[in-house]
């Protein structure tokens, strides 16, 4: 995709809809025989993805990025795993897009970042620096300034591997672990990502970690300036950024001071934090990134390759491997809980609200995973706050988290079993009240995770150190708390509205933080406004249906593209539809009163054209962020879920209209 479709979006406002090919071979009012025969053809195929224990687990795909970055770990450990590596090359250069480059995300502009990775790691893996693929991704990155123009996180790597020297990255010494919560900086103060990222790469900075590199490879070629003339690898986002910068660069020349027995002292404690969140073979924090500095920190640590902690440490990262033939993948995380949770919810809205035996199979599976003793780092902020939330991976439990906890709990509540699953959804509503942010809103693993002032730090070139109260995941605990409809809850639940009505875009929309964006936001709203009873002729739900209708393509349904979270005159827009975004925006609209609107018709035609000879859907743009600007994800169970769900709907509006 090239920026000029991003910049001259199709507005679907000023074509005729009726007309458009994806609809006109369809009556006007949706033959019901046909609904009926593609819902059961959604529902028979994801029922057979379920596994024998309940539970689904879709991939997870994420950029060329976390491939690249497993041939690096390969090499810098010197544990080679060369057919692996062949595999993931393929990938690779299959993954070139046309700008000669790597994009963040299907159909996206050049990343500097990504590229160098996958520029390095092919490298590494054998590939020819003169063949025509290298060459043309040589020539998009020196011009686009070169690797040393890359983030924070690639300079990292390629400081281990020799390849620029040590002042080109962040100052991340091991005694972060021994400040004090009043200061500026403190590991509570920043996300569970963050946190799981940092400590053990702390330890790597410190013991300045050189990778093994046993094919002693370098990419000098991919700068202009040699890297250690290079005085600019921190470019100032602001004024605040070029003051820390300034502390920064004095902190960096006492390091020398740094007593040893205070270094040793600061090291055992690193020591100690990661190795007991290293979380089996499910890996530190459940994410590739920090299972990764987790895995390279044991190693400089001198824990040798047969050791319990790190065999689980390799295993977990190699765990994240898809296998396609002769191609192959590093997924950054796995979903099954996020992914049973949502599979549940479409099933039951595909039975008329009941709760069938497979789903009951996937709650039940479930409910054994509910994190209710275990210790977790949000005690640091609420000792006395028991657990009851769910996290995103198979274990991770350390970092339950509110989106994933909201989506059982209601489907658990669906169910209408109070005497099987009434405790556990009690103990979720407990958990997630308690978490709610000061300002109403709910973030998605932390409370009051708002210290903006340190996405202004060297080390945050990605403005994600934090995990702040979003609207789409406090939609999700509102729809939960709104159904309940309990008393104890009702303050919780009035100031999670008032947040919600502060959040609105002034086009009528919300934002996205995990999901693709304005449309994904707005769904999610909403979805949840409904759930809580409230009218749906309040005006700034009018203007939230409005905004939809007014973003809908002339084939019917709707898409939107991941730059518009750097360019908001997107929200809503993409080159074409997705079955994703048009079941987003239908089940939105249905939540608003919507249903019998001509745009839900023109919507619900285009997935029932979609719709593959298997019963599912299937497109290949990325759908959700991991972090806006810096990290996208294409759920690929999403389009297994949402089309089935929005179908199901809207029969069920049918069904009862008759």
């Amino acid at each position: 995709m090239t920026r000029a479709l991003r910049q001259a979006p199709e507005s679907a406002g000023a074509i005729d809809i009726a007309a458009s090919p994806a609809t006109e071979a369809l009556p006007q009012d949706i033959h019901r025989t046909k609904l009926s025969t593609a819902i059961t053809a959604a529902r028979d195929a994801l029922l057979k993805l379920q596994h024998a224990d309940g539970h689904w687990c879709f991939v997870l795909e994420a950029d060329c990025t976390i491939p690249a970055e497993y041939i690096l770990w390969n090499h810098f450990t010197g544990e080679l795993e060369p057919e692996l590596e062949r595999k993931l090359a393929a990938r690779l250069r299959a993954k070139q897009a046309d700008h000669g480059g790597w994009p963040l995300y299907e159909g996206g502009d050049l990343d500097i970042s990504c590229s160098v990775k996958v520029y390095y790691a092919l490298k590494l893996a054998g590939d020819d620096p003169h063949a025509p693929h290298m060459i043309r991704a040589r020539e998009a990155i020196l011009a686009q300034g070169g690797a040393a123009r890359a983030n924070v996180f690639t300079r990292l790597a390629l400081a281990m591997f020799a390849q620029i020297p040590w002042r080109g990255v962040p100052f991340i010494p091991v005694e972060i672990m021994l400040l004090p919560h009043w200061f500026p900086f403190h590991l509570n103060k920043v996300s569970y990502w963050s946190r799981t990222v940092m400590v053990p790469l702390s330890i790597l900075y410190s013991l300045k970690g050189q990778a093994q590199n046993p094919r002693d490879v370098h990419i000098q070629e991919l700068f202009t300036t040699p890297p250690e003339q290079e005085r600019h690898y921190f470019p100032i986002r602001s004024r605040l950024n070029k003051v820390l910068l300034y502390v920064e660069r004095t902190a960096r020349l006492l390091e020398p001071l740094i007593p040893s027995a205070l270094r040793r002292h600061a090291m055992k404690k690193a020591e100690v934090w990661f190795t007991a969140r290293l979380n089996g073979e499910d890996g530190l924090g459940g994410i590739f990134p920090a299972m990764i500095n987790a895995h390279e920190a044991l190693i400089l640590l001198g824990y040798g390759p047969d050791h319990p902690l790190r065999v689980q440490a390799k295993k977990a990262i190699q765990n994240l491997v898809v296998e396609e033939g002769d191609s192959a993948y590093c997924q950054p995380c796995l979903s099954p809980v996020w992914d049973t949770g949502l599979a549940s919810l479409a099933l039951q809205e595909t039975e008329g609200g009941h709760t069938t035996a497979p789903v009951i199979h996937a709650l039940d599976w479930l409910k054994e995973r509910q994190i209710l003793e275990q210790p977790g780092d949000w005690q640091e902020q609420h000792p006395h706050l028991k657990g009851g939330g769910w996290a995103f991976q198979y274990n991770n439990s350390y970092y339950p988290d509110l989106d994933d906890t909201a989506v059982i709990a209601w489907a658990m509540d669906q169910a209408a079993a109070p005497e099987h699953y009434g405790e556990s959804i009690q103990r979720a509503c407990d958990w997630l009240c308690g978490m709610q942010s000061r300002n109403g809103g709910f973030a998605a693993f932390d409370a009051d995770n708002t210290y903006y002032y340190l996405n202004e730090i060297p080390f945050a070139d990605h403005g994600a150190l934090l995990d702040p109260p979003t609207a789409d995941v406090s939609a999700r605990c509102v729809a939960l708390l709104g159904r309940l409809n309990q008393p104890q809850y009702g303050e919780s639940l009035k100031r999670a509205l008032d947040y919600l009505h502060q959040e609105q875009e002034a086009n009528g929309s919300w934002f996205g933080r995990w999901g693709t964006n304005y449309i994904y936001g707005t769904w999610s709203v909403l979805t949840a406004l409904e759930q809580a009873g409230v009218d749906p002729q309040e005006r700034f739900i009018r203007r939230a249906a409005d905004w939809l209708k007014q973003v809908q393509r002339s084939d019917g349904g709707w898409g939107e593209d991941n730059y518009s979270y750097f360019d908001t005159s997107l929200a809503g827009r993409y080159q074409e539809c997705t079955p994703v975004h048009t079941a987003w925006a239908l089940l939105a609209l249905m939540a608003a009163g919507e249903a019998d609107s001509e745009a839900v018709k023109q919507g619900i035609a285009y997935l029932l054209q979609t719709q593959q000879e298997d019963g599912l859907w299937d497109h290949p743009a990325f759908n959700a962020p991991g972090f806006p600007r810096v990290f996208y994800l294409r759920y690929h169970g999403y389009d297994k879920v949402f089309p089935l769900w929005a179908l199901a709907r809207y029969r069920n509006h049918l069904n009862r209209q008759c």
